[in-house]
């Protein structure tokens, strides 16, 4: 299972109950108090783990608890304080805080345009929409950002864990020399989080379905991502490392074949668009022979549309384009005729069965990731 983003409940743990004591021992009947303060309670901390690829865990174990610090005692003894929860997450991974009046509500789309309209279905699917209770949605745009772990090893304190009450030996005085007055620890932080993965590679992979992103990653680097000749083979985002020489590499993400609608969540648009967020160059793959009964220039026109409705920076990127099955009739034709279209754009002819064409694209994706003008 690969889970990219969910909502999480967090808790740290509250502080340890100050004591009420008194010293009493032999000779010394009335020794003044001696209750120790309570103990601290645990933190919640996220660290970013490059081991780590999803955020899985949190499917299975949504509410994250620290434990509570542990009472004062007397002699004044301190309670001993919590154990922070340390929880695994993603490089790439960030997280927003949700409103306690949302707290039970889901990620809205960015766009709604993606709200479905209940006068365009049929009156048993709308009766059945309107019957269900939904969860009220929430603008992701509208929450507050509180941490973006990018590095590894990076550590966030989603939640503090509470301080320790105070032992009657803090309220003694000249007038007060048997005090009873404790505090109670305070309460830990508490809140409701929504948890998206964005993937952290130099270069991703944009393409329809069935373009060939996969074979491409194969032949580039390491990575065995499901190759299969249907459309929507790919379904999770598969990260390459590409080797380059001298003690050089460059990481590449082989993106799920986008659809058109995919900035209003068509077909999943927002699971897959959100890890070429962070891409510093995208590798637009073509069908250059129309073998799914397409045009590359109409492809490369609206995935670039795509990505420019969805976030309006990301057609700003630097980006190149991937001329993929070549050894099939009419690709020749059809490149002669792009070309025309766009005759500054880099174009890397290859073929689906042979590595024609590969080192150049590797060389260039090198040269661009590695010293951008």
């Amino acid at each position: 299972m690969f889970v990219d983003h969910i909502k999480i409940h967090a808790a740290a743990g509250k502080g340890g109950r100050g004591c009420v004591a008194f010293r009493r021992e032999k000779f010394v009947p009335r020794g003044g108090p001696s209750g120790g303060d309570g103990g601290r309670g645990g933190d919640i901390i996220l660290v970013a783990d490059p081991n780590v690829d999803n955020l899985v865990d949190f499917y299975y174990q949504p509410n994250l608890r620290a434990k509570a610090g542990e009472p004062g005692a007397g002699k004044n003894c301190y309670g001993r304080a919590a154990e922070n929860q340390i929880y695994k997450v993603p490089v790439g991974t960030i997280i927003y805080r949700l409103p306690f009046e949302s707290a039970d509500a889901e990620p809205a789309p960015r766009d709604t345009s993606a709200y479905v309209d209940l006068s365009t279905l049929t009156d048993d699917e709308a009766a059945k929409l309107e019957g269900k209770k939904h969860k009220p949605k929430v603008d992701l745009n509208e929450l507050e950002l509180v941490a973006d772990l990018t590095e590894p090893g990076q550590e966030f304190i989603l939640c503090k864990g509470g301080d320790g009450g105070k032992g009657n030996v803090h309220f003694k005085s000249s007038r007060n020399r048997v005090p009873t007055q404790y505090t109670d620890g305070e309460e830990g932080e508490e809140g409701e989080f929504y948890v998206e993965l964005r993937k952290i590679a130099d270069a991703g992979l944009v393409g329809y379905p069935n373009a060939g992103k996969s074979t491409l990653l194969s032949r580039i680097s390491n990575a065995h991502p499901r190759i299969a000749p249907y459309p929507f083979t790919t379904l999770t985002p598969h990260i390459g490392v590409v080797e380059l020489g001298e003690f050089e590499r460059v990481t590449v993400a082989d993106i799920p074949g986008l659809i058109e609608g995919a900035h209003s969540n068509v077909g999943l648009g927002h699971d897959f668009l959100r890890h070429i967020v962070r891409c510093k160059l995208l590798i637009f793959v073509l069908d250059m022979a129309g073998s799914e009964g397409r045009e590359p220039l109409e492809d490369l026109q609206k995935l670039r549309k795509e990505l420019d409705l969805y976030d309006p920076l990301l057609s700003e990127r630097p980006w190149i384009v991937v001329a993929n099955k070549m050894d099939l009739p009419e690709a020749e034709e059809k490149l002669k005729h792009f070309r025309t279209r766009y005759k500054k754009l880099e174009i890397f002819p290859i073929g689906s069965d042979s590595d024609k064409g590969i080192k150049p694209l590797i060389k260039r994706l090198g040269e661009l990731v590695l010293n951008p003008a």
